[in-house]
Parts: structure tokens; C-alpha cells; sequence
């Protein structure tokens, strides 16, 4: 979910979140809704991503094999699931980034093309 303010949403191009996703697990082992928080931290609050996206999303990338999950404790002592990333997860990630970089640039030029 996209923001421009806080009371404007859009959509992110699909697969964007699944990268977001990785990319905060890149920083080490996190349960669902630090992953949520983390992306909207690192975006300024611009990205927020929807229990309803995060959620499946996870599940998702854990099926593919790109993440592993285990039960823990939060912070606040519940139960809850923490993903880390795997060494196909990592790969994915560098591939998803690169990818990204060439695929916003792109936009970038045709936004401003005369």
C-alpha cells in the first residue's frame, strides 16, 4: 500500500511487497508485524502494508522456501511466528533488488521524457 498522505492509499506493483518483505528480513529474524513496522519506518511512513497483504505474503515466501519461520516470544512475551530469511531467500533478494533498480530507472526515464 502506497501512501502520499495519510489518507491517501494506492497500490504497489505486484511482487513489491513480497521484496519489501525480504528486505526487512534481510536485517535478521523479525515476526509478522515488526516486518510490517520496519517498512513503514524505512519508507518515512509512505509504505504501509496491510495485515491482509503481510500475512499471506509470509506464508507465501515460507512455502516457496525463501523463508523459514519458528515460534518465539515477542517483546511483549506472546506467542508469535519469526521469519528469517534462507540462502534462497537471500538469492531472490539480490535478484528482486537488481531487478527493481533497472525497472524504476526505467520509469524514472519515461516520466521524464518530453
Amino acid at each position: 500500500m502506497l501512501r502520499e498522505n495519510k489518507n491517501d492509499t494506492g497500490q504497489l506493483i505486484q511482487g513489491t511487497v513480497e521484496m519489501l518483505i525480504l528486505k526487512a528480513l534481510a536485517r535478521g529474524p523479525m515476526h509478522g508485524y515488526g516486518v510490517g513496522e520496519w517498512i513503514e519506518q524505512a519508507s518515512h511512513e509512505v509504505l504501509k502494508v496491510e495485515e491482509g497483504a503481510l500475512y499471506p505474503a509470509l506464508h507465501r515466501l515460507e512455502l516457496r522456501g525463501l523463508l523459514s519461520a519458528k515460534w518465539g516470544a515477542s517483546d511483549n512475551n506472546r506467542r508469535a511466528k519469526f521469519y528469517q530469511l534462507t540462502t534462497e531467500g537471500r538469492r531472490r533478494l539480490e535478484a528482486e533488488s537488481s531487478r527493481w533498480a533497472r525497472l524504476s530507472a526505467a520509469v524514472a526515464f519515461v516520466m521524464q521524457a518530453s
